[in-house]
């Protein structure tokens, strides 16, 4: 028996080690796994035990600051606070200095007005138990550097801010549209991106790019004394100059303001683009919104998103496109009226009692549909008039810096489609299309690109990294279509009894076309009916005999379907920039003034400039003794007249401030950065001071404030 017992113990034992033995070898395996191989159950090993011991602290780009063309700020980053209190009694470790909030109710009571909360809905955040620390919900994130100022005078202990940054724009809803806004990615990232106008477009080159700090830690989180540390720089972001004049911008806004007071509308869009440039003075949309609020209606800009019917505006191009085929002649005569189609549809005039037999010059001043009708029917096609709407850049978009942008609709193919295209019916087009179908006009014909950003800085270096400026497209109308056309649209507001007689000023400055489009109907074919039921527009240029800027506005369902709100408007906006840019309305053309296109000076020598100068019979102003010319004032291919004064800079290390008094604020202010002097105006019109006097040697970063007043009141 025993025996037996003796050789189960012997097998157990035998047992016993075999198991252990395998389990060892399995261990030995187990390891040498572990140690060969990159990844175990799907684990990177090396990542894992990289994290555990690498920290890596995030550098944050600065978002890139956007500047009017006149250096004023409109967007930029602000500092930001969350507040959050510390409850733990454990971080106090003396009791004289405590680290956590002591007297809750008394701490609930002081931030209640600072934080607009009642203070029982703090409480009931600092009455939480078994927390280290608490928030405030919402109210108590994005606090100002005023609301942090006011708790820290409170001295009140366990409270802390958390910094970070959020998007700031000091003009609230100005130019609201073409700025944008931003929002953060969420609570957790507060990475800043644009979600609209400029801010969408060029958001990866505002926000920049991050840097960070990476390095070994130890178990309480300190970097490692001689370990490795991997440092890449944060690239800032860059500074985006608009080519938006605030002053300009204003006008625009101010006058928005005063139809909302005075009219009711749905919507009403303003644009001012610089003549001779392409570049976007102004534009505003109403109803407009605050970015700081995002208080938004609509979420499209109608400025390049929202395309609609234009109406009658569209006559200007619908003349051009017959001029420029060789089949118009003003002094052609037509019935006006009724326009009855080969399918029997009958077009009718605004007013259908027409005006008899009339011309078709005459027919462009009284708006004259049927006018419209009969140049197309005797003497054009759809292709024709297709192929030059085309031209001009409708149906297509025209690239501006926005995000959106919506071509429109250009589709006409049967006879009554074809006339109403014609005057501006069925057919879809935006604002920033018309403003550049204008530019032909007031470029003796040469299309221009219209552009919105003036420049682009590196905000770290202050290098320009791009440069936007005048950008020819092609030539589009003979000098001949444009003489004509600024004749038609001169009768069209300055004629008596002319349908855009509304828009007169004093001196006949402002030439134009107005438009006035029936809205389609949403829900079936055809049009509404009723009184208010119009888009009413109008498209122009100021002034005539020297244009500056091209005007184009807007508005939908005006009360009355009354052009009031569009002529008070412009009529507003218009007096404004004659005061800014000092003109005078009671110019006229009895003077003989000839235009002059300024050819590149830049490298030339200063003698043989004076020349030529001197035999087109234009002023001009040397600074410095250089030889040659390394800038000048106004740009080339500029068109002036022979009344204007062309500045020369020269290659002159000692050049000193000129006088600039009398100058209007452009000229002088253009002059005046070109020697890269920063100027500040005070006021609006012609130049009365300047605060650094004429002959002061000019030294970097230099600065003058130019006192300003209209010289002329126009009423």
């Amino acid at each position: 028996m025993k025996k037996k017992r003796r050789k189960n113990n012997i097998k157990y034992s035998r047992l016993f080690i075999f198991c252990s033995l395998l389990l060892f070898c399995l261990m030995i395996g187990r390891t040498v796994q572990l140690g060969l191989s990159k990844k175990i159950d799907g684990i990177n090993l090396r990542e894992l035990a990289s994290k555990r011991t690498t920290k890596t602290d995030i550098d944050v780009a600065k978002r890139g600051t956007i500047f009017s063309n006149n250096g004023d700020v409109l967007a930029q980053n602000v500092s930001s606070y969350k507040l959050i209190a510390y409850l733990d009694p454990k971080r106090t470790t003396n009791e004289n200095r405590p680290q956590h909030v002591i007297d809750k109710g008394d701490t609930a009571e002081k931030l209640a007005p600072i934080l607009g909360m009642e203070k029982e809905e703090i409480l009931g955040y600092l009455e939480k138990e078994n927390v280290y620390q608490t928030e405030f919900g919402t109210k108590g994130k994005g606090l100002s550097e005023l609301q942090k100022k006011q708790i820290d005078d409170l001295n009140l202990p366990g409270l802390d801010f958390i910094e970070s940054f959020k998007r700031y724009y000091p003009k609230g809803n100005f130019a609201s549209y073409t700025i944008g806004y931003t929002k953060s990615a969420s609570d957790e990232d507060s990475t800043i991106n644009g979600e609209m106008g400029i801010e969408k477009e060029y958001n990866e080159i505002l926000k920049g790019e991050d840097g960070y700090t990476r390095y070994q830690k130890d178990l309480k989180g300190y970097k490692i004394a001689n370990t490795p540390v991997d440092v890449k720089d944060a690239v800032q972001g860059k500074d985006i100059y608009l080519t938006i004049d605030s002053n300009i911008q204003f006008f625009i806004e101010q006058a928005l303001n005063t139809a909302d007071r005075d009219y009711d509308w749905e919507w009403f869009t303003i644009t001012v683009m610089d003549a001779k440039t392409g570049a976007i003075l102004g534009t505003s949309t109403s109803p407009s919104f605050d970015p700081n609020k995002r208080d938004i209606i609509n979420y499209l800009d109608l400025f390049l998103s929202s395309p609609y019917e234009p109406g009658s505006t569209m006559k200007t191009f619908t003349y051009m496109a017959a001029m420029e085929n060789g089949v118009y002649n003003g002094s052609e005569t037509y019935k006006s009226g009724v326009y009855v189609t080969s399918d029997g549809t009958e077009i009718g005039d605004w007013n259908r009692n027409g005006w008899g037999i009339i011309s078709f010059d005459k027919g462009y001043a009284m708006s004259s549909n049927v006018g419209v009708i009969n140049i197309i029917n005797r003497h054009m096609s759809s292709v024709m008039l297709r192929q030059y709407f085309r031209k001009l850049g409708f149906g297509r978009k025209t690239g501006i810096e926005l995000p959106n942008e919506n071509k429109g609709n250009l589709e006409f193919k049967y006879e009554t489609e074809i006339y109403n295209a014609g005057f501006g019916q069925g057919i879809t087009t935006t604002p920033i299309q018309n403003v550049k179908a204008m530019t032909p006009l007031t470029n003796d014909g040469m299309l221009l690109k219209p552009y919105l950003i003036s420049k682009i800085v590196d905000s770290e270096t202050g290098e320009v990294v791009l440069e936007n400026g005048r950008e020819e497209i092609e030539r589009v109308a003979s000098t001949a279509t444009v003489q004509k056309m600024i004749q038609l649209m001169d009768d069209c507001v300055n004629g008596i009894g002319n349908t855009g007689s509304g828009y007169r000023i004093d001196g006949g400055e402002l030439v134009g076309k107005t438009g006035t489009a029936q809205i389609a109907n949403a829900n079936g074919g055809g049009y509404l009916s009723g009184e208010e039921d119009i888009i009413s527009s109008f498209s122009g240029v100021y002034p005539k005999s020297n244009p500056q800027v091209i005007i184009y506005a807007s508005v939908s369902r005006p009360s009355g379907g009354s052009q009031k709100p569009v002529s008070n408007a412009v009529k507003e906006i218009v007096s404004n920039i004659s005061k800014y840019y000092g003109n005078s309305d009671t110019n006229t053309s009895s003077v003989n003034i000839s235009d002059y296109q300024i050819p590149s000076f830049i490298n030339k020598k200063i003698d043989v400039v004076k020349t030529v100068l001197d035999a087109n019979g234009i002023k001009y102003v040397v600074l410095g003794n250089g030889d040659k010319v390394v800038k000048q004032t106004p740009e080339d291919k500029s068109i002036i007249t022979t009344g204007d004064t062309v500045y020369l800079i020269t290659n002159d290390s000692l050049i000193t401030v000129p006088n600039v008094v009398g100058l209007s604020s452009k000229i002088a202010k253009d002059l005046l950065q070109k020697l890269g002097v920063i100027v500040h105006l005070d006021g609006v019109g012609y130049v009365t001071a300047q605060s650094v006097g004429e002959g002061t040697a000019i030294t970097d970063g230099m600065e003058i404030t130019l006192q300003l007043s209209p010289k002329y009141s126009v009423e």
